[in-house]
């Protein structure tokens, strides 16, 4: 749905109440698009600390660095 700045502001009840049910709501300004009104995202839960917990792997020489890679950061190819 396209609608101008004047019946936006007329209307504003309404376009919000339709971004909210999904359709696509864009206010233009002399026949251009201006801005997009879109649902906010529903907030999500407090993080839960160990949810990947077994399930990443770092391998015991990760912060290990080869003398080839550190020569070839340092420009020393």
């Amino acid at each position: 749905m396209k609608v101008n700045m004047h019946e936006a502001k007329s209307n504003l009840s309404k376009l919000v109440e339709a971004a909210a049910s999904g359709e696509k709501v864009i206010i233009a300004r002399a026949g251009k698009p201006a801005v997009e009104i879109i649902p906010m995202r529903k907030a999500r839960g407090p993080r839960q600390p160990g949810l990947l917990a077994g399930k990443i792997h770092i391998s015991d020489d990760f912060y290990e660095t080869s003398e080839n890679i550190i020569r070839e950061f340092e420009g020393k190819c």
